[in-house]
C-alpha cells in the first residue's frame, strides 16, 4: 500500500520545488511594492501647535488623543503661532501644523510644497483695550495712535495681520508703542495697567479670551466697519459675537459685536502620507464639526476659506465622506486592504509569464529522475563495446559479469523511483530498456546466461 501511495496524480514535493523560485520572486516583488511603491503610513507625526494654553495648543492635544486611538503618536510642537509654524513646515521640523489664513499665498505654498487639509474654525481678531478714566472708548483704529499695544508674539500670525489692518487705516506701526510679548505676559501687562491694549487672533475657546471677555475694566473693540475690511482683505470674513453669548444671565456682552476673522487652517507638507491626511481630516470633522460661537453645525471643517491648495485626500473627504473601508473596520486593516491594489498589479505583472514557466519546469523535474538513469545504461553498454572481442573468453566473461552486477544495482535503484501516474509510461519504458541491456550482456556471454538462469524448485 505504501508503494502504491507513492504513485499519485501529482507530486507535491516536486511542484513546490518547481514553483519555489517563482513564489520567491513574486513574494519579493510583493514586498517591494508593499514597502517601496506604496509604503505603510508612519506611526509618528509632529504637529505644530501654538503657545501654551492657546487654542492651537488645546486643539493639538485633542488631535493627539484622537489619533492615538488608531495607533498614531502625534507629538505637539509648541510655537509662537502661524508664522513660526510656516517656518517649521518649510524646514521639515513638523509634518503638519495649524496656520492662520493670510499667512502665505497659493503660489508660495505650492513653491514650498505645502497643502491644506481644510479650514477648521474662524479666528476673530480680538482687540482688547483697557478703560481709561476720562477718555472715550476707542471706536476707530486711527485712535490707537500713541497708545501702547501688544500686537502679538513674534512668530505668530497676529502681528502681520494687525499691521495690515493699520495699513488700510493709514496708520503706520511707528505711530503706536508696539510690543510683541507672548499672550500670557501681554495679558498681565494689560491687567496691571502697563499697556493700553493687546491683540489676539484666536478662536473663542482660548482661555485668555474667555477671561478677558468677563474682566471688568477691559472692553472689546467693535469692528463696526467689518464688512469693509473683508472687501479690502479677502482672506477675512465678517462674524458677529452675539449678545449674551458669553453669559446669558449677566447679559455678556451687552450688545452684538462685529468682528473680522481669518480662519485657522490645518496645513501639511505635501509628502505627508495620504493615509495620515485622511486620519487628520476625519479627526477634524469630529473636533470642529459642531456648532460654535461663529459657526453652524457642519460648517467646519471645510475646503473653503483657505488660500492654500487643498490636498486630494482632504477634498475627497469633503465630497464623499470617510473612505468606505474605514467606516467598517480599523484604520490599519482598512489601509492594508486599500493598498492591496498595488499587490494585485504586481501579481498580474508576474503570474501570467511565470505561470508558463512552472509547468515545463515541473515536467522536466519529474522526467529527470528517469532520464538520468539512461546515462548509467549508456555507460554499461559502452563498457561492453570497449571490451576486446578477440581477447580471452574469461576476460570477456569478467567484463560481462561486472556490468551485469552494475545493471542489477541500477535496476534495484530504479525500482525505488516513484513518479506521478501520468509519468508511469516513462518509468516502465526505462525498466524495459534495462531488460534490453541485460539481454545484450547475456547474449555476449552464454556461460553467464546459464549462471543467471532461475531453476524452478
Amino acid at each position: 500500500m505504501n508503494r502504491i501511495r507513492k504513485f499519485t496524480n501529482f507530486s507535491v514535493r516536486d511542484l513546490v520545488a518547481s514553483a519555489g523560485p517563482t513564489i520567491l520572486v513574486i513574494a519579493a516583488v510583493f514586498l517591494a511594492a508593499y514597502v517601496i511603491v506604496d509604503p505603510a503610513p508612519p506611526r509618528k507625526v509632529v504637529l505644530g501647535t501654538g503657545q501654551d494654553n492657546s487654542a492651537y495648543d488645546v486643539f493639538g492635544k485633542r488631535y493627539a488623543a484622537a489619533l492615538k486611538q488608531d495607533g498614531i503618536v502625534v507629538t505637539p510642537h509648541g510655537s509662537h503661532g502661524s508664522r513660526e509654524n510656516l517656518r517649521l513646515l518649510k524646514e521639515g521640523k513638523v509634518d503638519i501644523a495649524f496656520m492662520q489664513s493670510g499667512t502665505t499665498d497659493e503660489a508660495a505654498a505650492e513653491r514650498d510644497g505645502l497643502v491644506s487639509l481644510g479650514s477648521l474654525f474662524t479666528e476673530p481678531v480680538w482687540l482688547f483695550l483697557r478703560e481709561r478714566p476720562g477718555q472715550p472708548a476707542v471706536t476707530q483704529l486711527t485712535q490707537l495712535r500713541g497708545l501702547k499695544i501688544n500686537i502679538g508674539a513674534k512668530g505668530s500670525g497676529a502681528p502681520r495681520l494687525f499691521r495690515q489692518l493699520l495699513d488700510v487705516n493709514g496708520v503706520a506701526p511707528g505711530e503706536l508703542q508696539v510690543s510683541q510679548l507672548d499672550n500670557t505676559p501681554a495679558t498681565v501687562e494689560l491687567l496691571e495697567g502697563r499697556s493700553d491694549g493687546l491683540v489676539f487672533a484666536a478662536a473663542p475657546d482660548d482661555p485668555l479670551i474667555q477671561m478677558l471677555l468677563q474682566t471688568p475694566g477691559v472692553y472689546l473693540f467693535d469692528f463696526t466697519q467689518a464688512e469693509a475690511y473683508t472687501r479690502r482683505l479677502p482672506f477675512l470674513t465678517h462674524v458677529t459675537l452675539p449678545r449674551g453669548i458669553v453669559d446669558l444671565g449677566r447679559d455678556l456682552p451687552a450688545h452684538d459685536y462685529h468682528l473680522i476673522a481669518p480662519t485657522a487652517t490645518l496645513v501639511a507638507r505635501a509628502d505627508l502620507h495620504p493615509a495620515l491626511i485622511e486620519l487628520f481630516v476625519q479627526a477634524a470633522a469630529r473636533i470642529h464639526g459642531g456648532a460654535g460661537w461663529f459657526s453652524q453645525q457642519g460648517q467646519f471643517p471645510s475646503a473653503r476659506y483657505t488660500e492654500i491648495p487643498v490636498a486630494g485626500e482632504a477634498a475627497k473627504f469633503y465630497k464623499d465622506g470617510a473612505p468606505f473601508l474605514q467606516r467598517y473596520m480599523s484604520f490599519w486593516l482598512a489601509n492594508f486592504l486599500d493598498r492591496m491594489w498595488v499587490l494585485v498589479v504586481a501579481l498580474g505583472a508576474l503570474i501570467l509569464p511565470l505561470s508558463k514557466v512552472v509547468p515545463p519546469l515541473y515536467v522536466w523535474r519529474i522526467r529527470s529522475r528517469i532520464y538520468r538513469w539512461y546515462g548509467q545504461l549508456r555507460t554499461v553498454e559502452q563498457a561492453l563495446e570497449d571490451a576486446p572481442r578477440d581477447g580471452p573468453a574469461e576476460q570477456r566473461a569478467q567484463v560481462a559479469r561486472t556490468q551485469l552486477a552494475r545493471l542489477n544495482d541500477i535496476e534495484d535503484r530504479v525500482n525505488q523511483v516513484s513518479v506521478p501516474l501520468s509519468f508511469a509510461d516513462d518509468l516502465y519504458g526505462l525498466r524495459s530498456h534495462i531488460q534490453f541491456v541485460r539481454q545484450r550482456i547475456l547474449s555476449q556471454s552464454p556461460g553467464l546466461a546459464q549462471e543467471n538462469t532461475v531453476i524452478p524448485e
